[in-house]
């Protein structure tokens, strides 16, 4: 799930990873042949904006996860479908700064959609935009904020790890007053480049668009590179994730001819499989195996 407010001060992230893609604990795991991922979940929340800029991954093992046909628990923090919308219960601890991290997030659709997409030709990884455009409302306890806005929530999934499938890839959701246009360009390690250019209409199916240009952005503090696909030149409002192997940024872009706010991101999965980034995750990704007692 990712958000922005309505005047664009604030956003957020959560992701739920049920097999860490990212883990440097389940990459060695899977090294010695004891790769079972419901051994490394985590639950991934990052607001962004003033004050209130807050980042969690706690990966978490088997005993802390519970999974049930609407509902997935990790460690003190849930995700649950209440039947017209996804409610998040956020209770993390932030790094490499210890700092809490709670509150409550409800994502309500515009409409929901279960087609899928091959992002790569042998159809290992698959994507679902299950909701392309949704409200969502944000409601913190630590720190103390509140807002509403759009964003859109989606699923990944795949056979292997992400770093054998893919060099790298790119994505950007834009917010157009009327639709929600997504592309997603992904370079396999087997197989020919590929291009996704959707447009999500409320009510309606997927409709393919013909991909727009691709414009090279800035790149990151750590020399990532990054480009995005629009009609115009982006600009990049602020970066909001700015790691080694990985950028999720905001954006200006025209799409559709319509100038519109997008979220983006960029992965590199050359730099994630380096040793020295490899090295540098325990700092930002804690681990905690065994159930411990939560004070609320």
């Amino acid at each position: 799930m990712d958000a922005l407010s309505e005047d664009g001060a604030y956003g957020m992230t959560v992701i739920a990873f049920i097999g860490s893609v990212f883990s440097p604990y389940y990459a060695r795991a899977r090294r010695r042949g004891r790769g079972d991922p419901l051994n490394h979940c985590a639950f991934n929340v990052a607001l962004y904006g003033g004050r209130g800029a807050r980042w969690a991954m706690t990966e978490r093992g088997s005993a802390q996860v519970q999974q049930h046909s609407t509902l997935l628990t990790i460690g003190p923090s849930s995700m649950r479908w209440s039947g017209s919308a996804l409610e998040f219960d956020i209770d993390e601890i932030c790094a490499p700064v210890p700092r809490r991290l709670r509150g409550t997030v409800r994502v309500t659709p515009d409409s929901l959609h279960a087609m899928s997409f091959a992002l790569d030709e042998q159809g290992l990884h698959g994507w679902t935009p299950y909701a392309p455009r949704a409200r969502v409302e944000v409601r913190m306890k630590d720190p103390d904020i509140a807002w509403t806005g759009i964003g859109y929530f989606d699923h990944n999934h795949g056979e292997e790890p992400l770093e054998e499938g893919f060099h790298e890839w790119t994505w950007s959701r834009a917010s157009l007053p009327d639709r929600t246009a997504i592309v997603f360009d992904t370079k396999p390690r087997a197989g020919r480049p590929r291009t996704l250019a959707l447009q999500y209409r409320s009510g309606m199916d997927a409709e393919h668009i013909d991909a727009p240009r691709e414009i090279a952005l800035p790149g990151t503090r750590w020399g990532l590179k990054r480009s995005t696909r629009c009609e115009d030149d982006a600009r990049v409002v602020r970066t909001l994730v700015d790691a080694p192997f990985y950028s999720r940024s905001q954006l200006d872009i025209r799409i559709g001819g319509t100038c519109a706010p997008a979220i983006h991101e960029g992965l590199s999965l050359e730099r994630f499989r380096s040793g020295w980034v490899q090295a540098m995750l325990p700092f930002r990704m804690p681990r905690i195996a065994r159930r411990v007692a939560v004070d609320r």
